[in-house]
């Protein structure tokens, strides 16, 4: 089963960090948007949640954006080493307003690339033949 890893930052100067790391357990794709939260945006509308917001230090002054993170990934051995990086790097979301991350089955996919593994051995393969011909 293929799995939909969505992770929300709020501490938008990991976010290099965490991709880079995505590499290196092999996560090759995802997608990044700029997102904003529902507190961040109701602040200037609604003064009683603003000043809420700002005493629990989630509102306007702490993070004025972040940034979502979409990848699909194939198997749960990688979703589990993708879940440990953004633990790390996020500080296992112990401080409030560091973001949130959730995972969602995938019941098929299109485009995704091959896990490195199997694009290394394809390479070694056309290496052979071509070395034959």
């Amino acid at each position: 089963m293929a799995y939909l890893l969505v992770v929300v930052i709020n501490k938008v100067d990991k976010l290099n960090r965490i991709l880079e790391r995505f590499l290196e357990v092999d996560v090759r794709g995802a997608t990044i948007i700029d997102s904003i939260g529902m507190g961040r945006t109701l602040v200037p509308e609604i003064a009683t949640f603003a000043t809420i917001l700002e005493v629990f230090n989630v509102g306007r002054s702490k993070y004025p954006e972040n940034k979502t993170i979409f990848t699909v990934i194939r198997d749960e051995q990688t979703l589990k080493e993708a879940e440990k990086v953004v633990r790390e790097e996020l500080d296992d979301f112990q401080e409030p307003g560091t973001g949130i991350m959730f995972i969602l089955p995938v019941l098929d996919f299109r485009g995704l690339a091959a896990p490195l593994e199997e694009e290394e051995k394809a390479a070694r393969e056309r290496k052979k033949t071509e070395k034959e011909d």
